[in-house]
Formats: structure tokens, C-alpha cells, sequence
């Protein structure tokens, strides 16, 4: 028996009961592909529950706000996936008459759609002949072949889309698909890997040279930078304070935050004292102190983040400035959402 009619039974008796599985319609598999990039299964299912009920149809999401969109988002990270799922669902009403495209090709004209969500798209709701390839793709089948080239460098990722389009089960290419990454992420996985019981153990390279803890190869990343984040946490006498949206096309962009002094270094009282007058009035008394004397160190792929919250007492009302029993309907980072969660536990 071969590699891809293994993969089919395997899946017939193992997937997961998860309730994109129940529908062919391309926005809800849309949904859950973009969700679960770089995201397990069980963090990204409440978010996918709570965007169909919340928005049924592409057109409910095309007419939301942006605002509206990273709110419901918030806390499950990589947040240019929201905007451009967002983009990407006006486009579909607006050009595409609420339709999604049927082909892997037209897939690939929607913004922030990639060859991996196209081809699950394509395949699984049309049963198009297209290979997906993920990480729990790569991480099969080059331990079942014993591949040692580098899956994050463009000769790598050539080579296993390739390979994924010769043992694809042309056949049945909608439920393959699905079982070869669902046998990626629970038989054939990561660090603890089912090998004793695997219905592949016979003919899998990795398993005879033993190697499978060095496969698949990954080159390593350029080390993180470090960045020095000094939150201005106002509270006037009207209990309010200042948020602003960020802008930009750094991290974090849509999403709200206090205002934010960042320095090269942890920063000292002195250093936030001087700079308090460039965001708030100058002439208003204030007491500073800081919520928490170390820094929270917040890991994101290419940056940790060690951010230090400062409370700024007021004597003077803020002119135009946000309520604390309202700042969390709000889009935030986790980060903020976290410190703001603590805060008003301790103050309020």
C-alpha cells in the first residue's frame, strides 16, 4: 500500500471532529486556514467559533470595521492576518459578488491568500489537484524520505512542493489534504512523535537511520532584537485615560496602546519624567510610579519586547480622554490587554 492511500485510511479513523470539516463552503474554510497559520488547532477554534457566529457570511465580514474586526481578533497574534482577511472579504463582495474564486489560480489574486491557503481552498472545497504544503507537511514527509534540505529557503520549499504533488491522492484530494497535515500534527508530531504505532514506521527513512529528531532541517534565524517599550498609563480625577491607535506598518498596526516612549535601554524615572510634557499637558500636575519594578519581557517572532508601564496620576481632568469601565472594547495588544486586566483589578 502507498504512501497516500496510508494517509487516507490513517485519516478516516483518526481526524479530529472539528467543524470546518463539516462544510465545503470556501469562506469558513478561508476562515480556519487563515486562523491556524502559525497557530494550534485548539487556541485558533474559539476565535473560528466566534467570527461565523459573529460574521455568517463574507458579506457580514466585508461590511464590519476594521476596528470590529481586531477586537474579536485580539489575543490570537500575528495581527496583519485580520486586516488583510478584512481586505480580502470586501474584495470578494466588491469584485467578486460574494463569490469566492473556484480555482487555485483566481484564489491567488485575493490579497494575503498565498499558494498554501489557494491550494487548501481549491482542494478542499473544489477538489482541485493541489498539494498543500504546511509545516506539518514538511515535517511528514521529510522524515518518511529522509530530506535534509532546509524547508525555510526557496530551493527547499521548491523541492517539497514538488514532492507533495507526486504522492498526492488525486483521487481523493480533499480528504488527503486534510490527512496529511492532520497526521503531521498528532501522529507525526514535533517533539514526541508516534513512531511504534505509526502506520508509515516501515518505510519511513527517519525512523530506520534514526533522525527523526533532526528532521525536518530549519535554518535558524538572525537573534531577535530587543526594543525597550515605556507605557504612559494616564488616570485623572474622572477616572479616564489616553489611548491612541497606532499607525504605521510596524507591529501592532490598527490596534490601540497608551502613549509610548521607547528607549534604547531600560528606562529610569528621570528619563520618563522629561518626556511626560510631549504627551500630555505641560502645565498639569501629575505623580508618576511605576506598576511593576521589572520589565515584561514579551516574545514575538523577530522581537522581544521588555516594556515597562508607568502610572501618571493626573491633578487635571484629560481634555478628550477615554473611560476606564469602557477601554476594553478596544482593540490592544495581548500585551496591554493583560497589563489593563491587572490594573483595574489592583486600582479600580
Amino acid at each position: 500500500m502507498d504512501f497516500s492511500k496510508k494517509i487516507l485510511e490513517w485519516y478516516q479513523e483518526n481526524k479530529r471532529e472539528l467543524p470546518w470539516r463539516h462544510t465545503r463552503d470556501p469562506y469558513k474554510i478561508w476562515l480556519s486556514e487563515v486562523m491556524l497559520q502559525q497557530t494550534r488547532v485548539a487556541q485558533g477554534l474559539p476565535y473560528y467559533n466566534k467570527f461565523v457566529k459573529r460574521f455568517p457570511t463574507v458579506q457580514d465580514l466585508a461590511a464590519a470595521t476594521e476596528e470590529e474586526v481586531l477586537k474579536l481578533w485580539q489575543g490570537l497574534g500575528y495581527y496583519s492576518r485580520a486586516r488583510n482577511m478584512h481586505t480580502t472579504a470586501k474584495m470578494v463582495v466588491e469584485s467578486y459578488q460574494g463569490v469566492f474564486p473556484a480555482t487555485y489560480q483566481e484564489l491567488l489574486q485575493l490579497k494575503g491568500v498565498g499558494d498554501y491557503t489557494a491550494s487548501a481552498i481549491a482542494s478542499i472545497c473544489y477538489n482541485e489537484a493541489q498539494p498543500v504544503v504546511d509545516g506539518n507537511v514538511y515535517r511528514v514527509l521529510s522524515r518518511y524520505y529522509g530530506i535534509d534540505l532546509p524547508i525555510n529557503t526557496t530551493k527547499g520549499a521548491k523541492y517539497f512542493k514538488e514532492l507533495a504533488r507526486e504522492v498526492l491522492a488525486k483521487e481523493n484530494v480533499r480528504d488527503y489534504n486534510q490527512g496529511i497535515m492532520e497526521f503531521g500534527a498528532i501522529q507525526c508530531a514535533p517533539q514526541k512523535p508516534y513512531c511504534l504505532l505509526c502506520p508509515l514506521q516501515e518505510s519511513c527513512n527517519a525512523f530506520a537511520t534514526d533522525r527523526i529528531k533532526e528532521l525536518p532541517v530549519k535554518l535558524k534565524k538572525g537573534k531577535p532584537k530587543t526594543r525597550y517599550f515605556n507605557y504612559l498609563v494616564a488616570v485623572d480625577p474622572q477616572q479616564k485615560t489616553k489611548i491612541l491607535q497606532r499607525k504605521g506598518k510596524g507591529i501592532w498596526q490598527g490596534l490601540y496602546e497608551f502613549p509610548l516612549i521607547e528607549t534604547e535601554a531600560l528606562a529610569e524615572y528621570p528619563m520618563i519624567e522629561e518626556q511626560i510634557s510631549q504627551h500630555f499637558n505641560a502645565s498639569s500636575a501629575f505623580t508618576l510610579e511605576m506598576f511593576q519594578p521589572d520589565p515584561i519581557i514579551h516574545k514575538l517572532s523577530h522581537q522581544h519586547l521588555h516594556t515597562l508601564f508607568w502610572i501618571l496620576y493626573l491633578e487635571d481632568p484629560l481634555d478628550s480622554g477615554i473611560s476606564w469601565s469602557t477601554i476594553e472594547e478596544f482593540p490592544v495588544p495581548v500585551l496591554l490587554a493583560e497589563f489593563i486586566k491587572r490594573f483595574k483589578n489592583h486600582y479600580f
